[in-house]
């Protein structure tokens, strides 16, 4: 094992990168921002962290996968790394929502918050260490909560501020009690000396509890049904590029996270759900949350008028898709939950970023304000039009192959008889009710005559109008070309 902090320092090249660029946005604004305007303020601070973010993930791509880094508390692999590029580009992607969006009252500190809280999401990737992964993990979620509460000019955003952290921090609590107690039967938090521990234990009644909290923990971080309740109400009252950060960013790195403490560290416990009456383990769980979550996330997204709330309800359904790739992980690998996150990130923060611009042109919280889209901004319909199909799975699109991936993955754990085939069935049949609701905000967009307090043609800056071209164009081109992605495992 190797303790040089030089391996650690170009190991955490990236992070160091992007903390860097979080002071630089502070100082710069302190030291010379003040004097100018707040929109030259806020595209100063944007354009540094956008710098910062490239800067890292050419820092990602340079450094590699090294392996097992600093006594093995970090994994840096072909998962982490892919990670790591899907957060940083992702961020890119917020920032850029940003600058469609209305401009915070303190840029600077909003930049430097999403900075942060993608520092989080970078170790995350790469944690292979139970103290290490949960500072991240606080990291990340200490900075999320303040983005979702920074537009202080709204009640919305204080309230969903204050429901997010509640449950946040009752879900830390759940994930700290279940680390110590795997700490306390194992006496490791390295993962792979946890790994190798359960391997000739088994079992066991307080094994069975840390477990239950962590998995706990995970519905909550992820939004799974029945762990859901903060997630519509942040969706709803967060500034538009929080919420696209919290449904992206977050959901990639989260998922790589819990993917690696599941399997590589507590994979002898999963059991088996490839045969019906088969003792589950923790596969069991994670498949009744899977379960819970399509059911209630495409079922109460029907009822939903106001656009972020259905945003919020179609990502609880989304994540059922996902636990069921985490399912399917332990004989496919990472690759299809990999590919799937990344591509429902860049479509979920594009969707959001059409909502920004909307909403710095009058407002758009009702389903009936994208109204007329179509003949105000051909540019934020025809980029709408791509993303939702995407999140609805229809091909050529990203998000058909990503459905996909991990349906074909799953349904080789024991085929449609099996408990996983089963739910690949339910995950099939309630598509064509997500494809339901996503078609009614396709109808006002693409269909729809505009209202007429609201029928001017729509300004969409520069900086959003690339952003959204650009994440357009990954989905389009990742959906012919999935190989690009799945190639990487």
């Amino acid at each position: 094992m190797s303790y040089s902090y030089a391996i650690l320092a170009r190991a955490l090249l990236p992070e160091i990168t992007v903390v860097a660029g979080a002071l630089l946005v502070l100082a710069y604004d302190l030291i010379f921002g003040r004097r100018y305007s707040l929109n030259e303020r806020t595209s100063a601070a944007l354009w540094i962290g956008a710098t910062a973010l490239v800067a890292a993930l050419i820092d990602t791509v340079s450094v590699g996968p090294l392996g097992p880094v600093y006594g093995n508390t970090l994994m840096l692999d072909q998962l982490a790394v892919a990670t790591r590029i899907g957060v940083l580009g992702l961020a890119l992607i917020t920032l850029g929502v940003a600058a469609g969006a209305k401009n915070p009252r303190h840029p600077a500190e909003y930049v430097a918050i999403i900075l942060f809280a993608t520092t989080g999401f970078t170790l995350m990737a790469a944690s292979n260490h139970l103290l290490i992964a949960f500072v991240a993990l606080e990291l990340a979620s200490l900075s999320l909560y303040i983005l979702t509460g920074f537009d202080k000019e709204r009640r919305e955003s204080a309230e969903a501020a204050l429901k997010y952290f509640l449950f946040g921090g009752m879900a830390t609590a759940f994930l700290l009690f279940g680390f110590s107690l795997i700490y306390g039967v194992t006496g490791e938090l390295d993962l792979s000396r946890i790994s190798i521990v359960l391997t000739h234990t088994g079992m066991s009644p307080l094994l069975t509890l840390a477990l239950v909290m962590v998995l706990v923990a995970f519905g909550f971080k992820a939004a799974a049904a029945p762990f859901h309740l903060w997630a519509p109400d942040a969706y709803q009252g967060a500034p538009t590029p929080s919420a696209a950060l919290i449904a992206s960013a977050s959901k990639l790195a989260g998922f790589t996270l819990f993917l690696r403490l599941l399997w590589p560290g507590l994979g002898a416990l999963a059991g088996d759900v490839s045969v019906a009456g088969n003792s589950g383990g923790w596969l069991t769980i994670v498949a009744l949350l899977a379960g819970a979550s399509l059911l209630l996330g495409n079922f109460a997204a029907l009822a939903q008028t106001n656009i972020r709330r259905l945003l919020a309800y179609s990502a609880i359904a989304h994540t059922g898709v996902m636990l069921l790739g985490v399912i399917a992980a332990g004989a496919a690998g990472a690759g299809p939950l990999f590919y799937y996150l990344a591509t429902y990130g860049v479509a979920t923060a594009g969707a959001f970023g059409v909502i920004a611009v909307l909403e710095s042109n009058g407002g758009c919280q009702k389903i009936t304000d994208l109204a007329g889209l179509s003949r105000r901004s051909p540019l934020l319909a025809g980029c709408l039009t791509i993303f939702i199909l995407s999140l609805a799975g229809i091909p050529p699109l990203a998000g058909f192959f990503g459905k996909f991936a991990v349906f074909a993955a799953a349904l080789k754990l024991g085929g449609v008889a099996g408990p996983a085939g089963w739910l690949t069935m339910l995950a099939i049949a309630l598509s064509a009710v997500a494809l339901y609701y996503y078609l009614i905000v396709l109808k006002q967009a693409l269909v729809a005559a505009p209202n007429s307090e609201s029928s001017s043609p729509i300004r969409v800056p520069t900086g959003a109008a690339l952003t959204l071209l650009v994440s357009a164009g990954i989905i389009i081109a990742l959906g012919l070309f999935p190989s690009l992605l799945l190639g990487i495992f």
